[in-house]
């Protein structure tokens, strides 16, 4: 079942509305939600619209659609297209709701009476066998559709997070090359000047004693 579900602005991460969840799940998810901030702070435009991250006994889905990201905390026993689905009903709803307010929010949950309908739509979806026929039929339909990048995209929450701090460390590294290589290049090019004028030098030197000479000769 759906246990926790938070919507975020992409560009700053900025919290924009959440489900109200009781004291027990906010206690066992606290590790979860912790985690899943670490990973949105690195996302943004560009990222990848939609992805599973397992962790342990809970998966991660977020759908990214007009610069918002919906996620949802979910039994990793819960089906991935009822998950999709779910967050695809709060993007339009929320998309429908508060249209050319989101650019605008400056605090946190400004959107907090959005819970409303969060948990209105949780509760349809907290057992996927009460889903009658017809909305199992749209549900294969956005399966369909999304079964390819949810093939694909599906992670593991500590390879994430590690990897996440394996690029750190190579963008620091790089940009410690770069520094280096100008280095490098810099005294490449001082030993190359030295070489020169060690290598003609003594004949300049020659050069300007023979025009000197020839000046004292001549004039």
């Amino acid at each position: 079942m759906v246990r926790s579900t938070t919507i975020f602005r992409v560009h700053d991460g900025l919290p924009l509305a959440a489900s109200v969840d009781d004291e027990s799940t906010e206690k066992a998810l606290t590790e979860y939600k912790q985690q899943s901030k670490l990973i949105f702070r690195r996302l943004n435009a560009n990222s990848e619209p939609a992805c599973s991250i397992e962790s342990g006994q809970y998966t991660l889905h977020y759908l990214i659609v007009d610069k918002v990201i919906y996620m949802c905390i979910c039994d990793s026993s819960y089906p991935r297209k009822l998950a999709f689905s779910y967050l695809d009903e709060l993007s339009k709803e929320f998309q429908r709701s508060y249209e050319g307010k989101i650019d605008g929010a400056t605090r946190p949950y400004a959107f907090m009476g959005f819970d409303t309908f969060i948990s209105k739509t949780t509760r349809l979806y907290r057992d996927s066998r009460s889903l009658t026929q017809a909305q199992g039929n749209q549900l294969d339909q956005l399966n369909e559709n999304l079964k390819d990048v949810t093939r694909i995209m599906t992670k593991n929450m500590e390879d994430l997070l590690w990897r996440g701090d394996s690029l750190d460390r190579m963008s620091h590294l790089s940009t410690s090359l770069r520094s280096e290589s100008a280095k490098y290049r810099k005294a490449a090019r001082n030993i190359n000047l030295q070489a020169l004028i060690r290598k003609w030098a003594p004949i300049g030197g020659i050069g300007f004693f023979f025009i000197l000479f020839m000046w004292y000769r001549f004039f």
